[in-house]
């Protein structure tokens, strides 16, 4: 071991929310931790990205004492819109499930994090880059590198990856050992921020003949769009008023009638893709969120799934130091369990609401099909609704 190295209990790569979360909690039940970060803070933190949490996800920023301001600030929606062209379906969350979701940024829930990991004084590495290296051994771990060109060493019980889908922890994961599961689909989100009125109170998932549109907002007078692209389209191919014509010819017309369009303030594509990657640990090493599944973005899954992660492995961690690693060795069984139902879920809404490339008239009418099922049936949208507000962890 080096001498000169900071030693803690946990090493976390990847200093986004689920890092964050961790080494929060982690803090909270007395157990040490360092993170490192490739990027800077303020690059962390200005990230804009989804704003839907599942009631579980609040709680876990409640069980972190840092639920106070998503419980003043966060907007409780209580369901959403479907919609089929000018047909429409509100999912009623609260009637079919007894829950609700709150939308919250994203960029807030980082900025809550941030500030507590600021004050409990946890060791942050950022500006790291591609220089971070794992060495796992029979009894410890060593993470090193280079933040702000100064070299770091760090030695740990265990490190958890939260370093995203190119970071070097699951990469650490012999290719032998390691089995991955992907779907690129044929489409990418883009995505816009304008300073505008919200087209509705509550999100909007319209469909039609031509592909997939999203209405949703961060909250009065700042509102979040997004139409399904070509994965070939560049930000520069899409004029602002482009935008909103795509917009408006998706979602039904007494919406695009009265919605209120404006200069966009950000605008940005994200192509779409489903992975998994198992086991998600190996030896001392646990990845958490993107570093061990991407979903797509259709089900409001990505920040919630990596939440659920860190709840496992908090746990497993906590009970690890008293005694018992029974739920540590079992990280992964119980992770990927709920992992791949989100997986199946999100799939499912992507398949559902996305014009396919390949898709033919047939396939087309199967789409408008379910569309009609869903409408009919109160057991459907039950099941929706119960996967949409998030399965019990």
């Amino acid at each position: 071991m080096n001498n000169n190295a900071l030693t803690v209990d946990v090493a976390i790569i990847g200093a986004g929310p689920s890092g964050m979360l961790l080494a929060r909690l982690l803090k909270l039940n007395g157990i040490s931790s360092a993170l490192v970060e490739r990027q800077s803070m303020s690059h962390v933190i200005s990230r804009i990205r989804a704003g839907v949490l599942e009631q579980g996800s609040v709680e876990m920023m409640k069980l972190a004492e840092i639920g106070d301001r998503v419980s003043r600030e966060g907007d409780q929606h209580t369901g959403f819109s479907i919609t089929y062209g000018n047909d429409s379906l509100r999912i009623d969350l609260e009637k079919l499930t007894g829950k609700k979701v709150t939308v919250y940024g994203q960029t807030e829930v980082t900025k809550d994090l941030y500030k507590v990991i600021e004050q409990d004084d946890i060791p942050l590495f950022e500006e790291t880059g591609d220089s971070t290296q794992i060495e796992l051994n029979s009894n410890h771990v060593t993470v090193s590198g280079t933040s702000n060109g100064t070299p770091f060493s760090i030695e740990a019980t265990f490190v958890a990856g939260c370093d995203g889908f190119h970071g070097v922890a699951r990469k650490t994961i012999p290719h032998n050992v390691r089995k991955d599961f992907e779907r690129v689909y044929p489409f990418g989100w883009l995505g816009i921020l304008s300073e505008t009125k919200p087209a509705d109170h509550e999100l909007i998932y319209a469909s039609d003949d031509a592909g997939f549109a999203l209405c949703s907002m961060r909250n009065e007078r700042l509102s979040r769009y997004y139409v399904q692209c070509s994965t070939k389209d560049k930000v520069e191919d899409w004029s602002d008023d482009r935008f909103w014509d795509v917009l408006r010819s998706r979602i039904p017309h007494q919406i695009a009638n009265d919605i209120e369009t404006g200069p966009s303030i950000e605008k940005s594509i994200a192509p779409l893709r489903s992975f998994v990657c198992e086991p998600i640990q190996y030896r001392r090493l646990f990845l958490c969120g993107d570093a061990a599944h991407i979903v797509p973005p259709t089900g409001a899954k990505g920040l919630n799934l990596a939440f659920s992660d860190v709840y496992y492995l908090s746990q497993g961690l906590v009970q690890y130091f008293d005694g018992d690693d029974t739920a540590l060795q079992n990280y992964s069984t119980t992770a990927l369990a709920r992992i791949w139902k989100s997986e199946r879920f999100s799939w499912w809404m992507t398949s559902l609401l996305h014009k396919f490339d390949e898709q033919d008239s047939f396939s087309d009418r199967m789409r408008r099909a379910e569309f009609d099922f869903l409408m009919e049936s109160e057991d459907y949208q039950r099941a929706l609704a119960i996967n949409y507000i998030g399965l019990p962890y």
